[in-house]
């Protein structure tokens, strides 16, 4: 019973603005969303929405920066802020479009930046905040990368339902520190136990028989895709169409010279990093992680020198998919949150970092999510449409593996 209680509450949809609540029906369809920045919420501002046929509606954002409007039509609305009720320094760029459908809240994601100024120093401080910006999406991307990097090094498996646990970590979260009320830290190790344990009980139930009845990698992958179309879907069951976001209030805002970062983003930053560097050292010098190395490097061999090679697979899966849902809480709590389908645009990501830094290696995985990190966050800057930044990644892989096919950390390997 109390795993079902904050799944239950998360069917129901966000307040809106007035404190009326949206509830779509066979007939009508739900639009809403969050204003946020770094510094916090946006209360009082208007937003116009227009239908299919031109007419507008205009609604505001309560003080918790949530609004949400009943449409009667289906079909492509026009969602736009009025930039006079922002703050001086904040601007949006244009028009989102949402597609309205009877029987579902379909969430309108809007951006809003600090406006720009054409001064060297503007744009130089813009540069040094979207780095920083670029540096925590990496470290996030990087604690679920390593652990797919580590599972495709000891099976060779390609897990497309891994950012599907990435997703799962945002969730539960969500679940128990938001409507559970649950201390976050206390909630926090709950949600990665119970994501560790998926690990074990996946390789337990799953990954193992299939190993030993001699499925191929390819009959494997499609395993995993249809696993993660199964957890798409029963986080659209559970949550709705809607973006979840571990939310404790407003976050206290630090300014550090050009820098304007939320004190939760340094903590999951400086997290982050302490895990990732835990990892490295038991990788390099412990029992287990030279055991686990040498599984990756050749399985048959190590087996024949007496390393339980099936106990280090289901300890190489137990610790990915904990990393993995500890990437997802710091995400939904850091990030402008995550969805049911949020795991397909993260799992491109991650598959960008892996290939990127070299396949199977845990270093590389690192190496790669820094790189991607940046690369998203630095291409805006840079003069690329912000529709364009994932794109920009996964182009610098595509431009990178036509010089150096395996990776940047990757070991060369002779074909033919």
């Amino acid at each position: 019973m109390l795993l079902v209680a904050p799944l239950l509450l998360l069917l129901a949809p966000p307040a809106g603005a007035a404190g009326t609540l949206c509830l779509p029906s066979p007939t009508s369809a739900c639009i809403a969303g969050t204003l946020r920045t770094e510094a916090g919420v946006l209360a009082g501002v208007d937003i116009t929405i227009t239908d299919p046929a031109g007419a507008e509606q205009t609604v505001t954002t309560d003080e918790s920066g949530k609004w949400n409007i009943q449409v009667k039509d289906e079909g492509e609305y026009a969602v736009k802020i009025d930039e006079s009720t922002l703050p001086k320094d904040l601007v949006t760029e244009g028009t989102v479009t949402v597609q309205a459908k009877f029987g579902a809240t379909k969430p309108a994601l809007i951006d809003i930046r600090t406006s720009s100024y054409d001064a060297s120093e503007s744009k130089l401080d813009e540069l040094i905040q979207s780095s920083v910006n670029g540096l925590r999406l990496g470290l996030l991307l990087a604690l679920a990368s390593v652990g797919l990097s580590l599972i495709y090094g000891t099976t060779g498996l390609s897990n497309f339902a891994h950012a599907e646990q990435v997703g799962l970590g945002g969730i539960l979260g969500y679940a128990f520190i938001n409507l559970q009320g649950m201390n976050i830290w206390l909630g926090g190790l709950v949600v990665i136990a119970i994501c560790a344990f998926t690990g074990w009980l996946q390789d337990r139930i799953m990954w193992q028989p299939l190993r030993r009845r001699g499925l191929g990698l390819t009959q494997l992958m499609i395993v995993t895709i249809g696993l993660s179309l199964a957890m798409q879907y029963c986080f659209q069951y559970f949550v709705g169409a809607r973006t979840v976001r571990v939310d404790q209030a407003n976050p206290s805002v630090r300014t550090i010279g050009p820098v304007t970062i939320t004190n939760q983003s340094l903590v999951a930053m400086a997290i982050a990093a302490i895990v990732l560097a835990a990892v490295g050292f038991a990788l390099l010098r412990t029992r287990v992680g030279r055991a686990t190395r040498a599984v990756s490097d050749n399985p048959a061999l190590a087996a024949a020198s007496g390393i339980d090679v099936d106990k280090v697979i289901r300890l190489v899966w137990t610790v990915a998919m904990g990393l993995a849902g500890l990437s997802g809480l710091m995400y939904a709590l850091v990030t402008n949150g995550i969805k049911w389908d949020s795991g397909l645009q993260i799992l491109l990501l991650l598959f960008a970092a892996v290939t990127l830094g070299g396949l199977g290696t845990a270093f590389g995985a690192l190496v790669g999510s820094l790189v991607i990190g940046l690369v998203v966050e630095l291409s805006p800057v840079l003069g690329m449409p912000g529709d364009f930044k994932y794109a920009t990644a996964l182009l610098i892989l595509i431009l990178l593996l036509l010089v150096r096919p395996q990776g940047l950390l990757g070991r060369a390997e002779r074909v033919g």
